[in-house]
């Protein structure tokens, strides 16, 4: 059984700050986490790992920096680390990370084994969006468990597993064929303490670093900025003007022509463009 736990390196919330006119949060020099809510999706892979002897990977998409993270991963238990990282990601939005994160998990498919299991905390504190988990899971068509307490059976002979999931009227009971995406709650689990000797273990060990182009992103403006239409809202949201709108002639699909007018955009305010990207480049939105 194969089990991927995607986790994210989060500046620490006590000591965050936000960028006062991108709105976005400014990680430089803030000191890093894993997600809090990743640790319960990384302490039941584990669990899994314990009794049914799976090969648990951690993939997490961020800086060259976020190898801290995957290495305390390793410590914890993981089998394997994998860090997908490319200045192309920088300023993705959801949509943006969930795609580059689809992107990275066929390529592990592929070289290390479909995943029956993909575990995600249910959100990440600097963004509390909640997207990113059921994002992956709509773009490779896996049957998805949202707000998860409890794993209840895994059944690897019939191909299913039972959960319990937390709603709004009380717990409801469900059951599902795998492979399947879940998404965990906070609480529902005590993260365990990595030993000396996995410590050891792990700064010792290889975290597989990939690029954009290594796991097959052909068309770089779904990624970063240019993929993240959520992004390029809030920061080019437009206001009352005097003057006359500028006309901008774009020819091609609904994609080459928001270039354009990205592209125009970032010709009106390169300052802008520039401190959006020094601001992204140390971690992913």
């Amino acid at each position: 059984m194969h089990i991927v736990v995607c986790i994210k390196q989060v500046p620490d919330s006590a000591q965050i700050r936000v960028h006062p006119v991108t709105n976005t949060i400014m990680r430089q020099g803030v000191p890093t986490i894993i997600n809090p809510y990743d640790l319960f999706a990384l302490e039941e892979a584990l669990r899994l790992k314990d009794t049914l002897g799976a090969t648990v990977t951690a993939l997490c998409m961020g800086p060259p920096t976020a190898a801290e993270s995957l290495r305390k991963a390793l410590t914890f238990g993981a089998d394997r680390a994998v860090l997908l990282t490319d200045r192309y990601f920088a300023g993705s939005d959801t949509l943006a990370t969930s795609y580059a994160l689809s992107m990275a998990l066929g390529k592990i498919g592929a070289d290390y084994g479909t995943p029956e299991i993909v575990f995600t905390g249910k959100q990440t504190i600097d963004g509390d969006t909640a997207q990113v988990g059921p994002g992956i899971a709509s773009r490779l068509n896996l049957n998805q468990l949202t707000y998860i307490s409890r794993i209840v059976e895994t059944d690897l002979e019939r191909g299913t597993i039972t959960v319990e999931r937390r709603a709004e009227t009380g717990t409801q009971v469900l059951a599902t064929k795998l492979p399947v995406l879940i998404t965990m709650l906070e609480a529902t689990n005590e993260m365990r303490r990595g030993s000396i000797e996995k410590a050891l273990e792990a700064a010792r060990a290889e975290i597989v670093t990939w690029s954009a182009a290594d796991v097959g992103i052909e068309d770089l403006a779904k990624c970063g900025l240019r993929g993240s239409p959520t992004i390029v809202k809030k920061v080019f949201a437009p206001s009352a003007r005097s003057e006359k709108a500028e006309m901008i002639e774009a020819e091609g699909n609904l994609e080459a022509r928001a270039n354009a007018v990205i592209d125009a955009l970032f010709a009106k305010a390169p300052a802008v463009e520039d401190d959006l990207y020094a601001q992204a480049v140390h971690h992913y939105v």
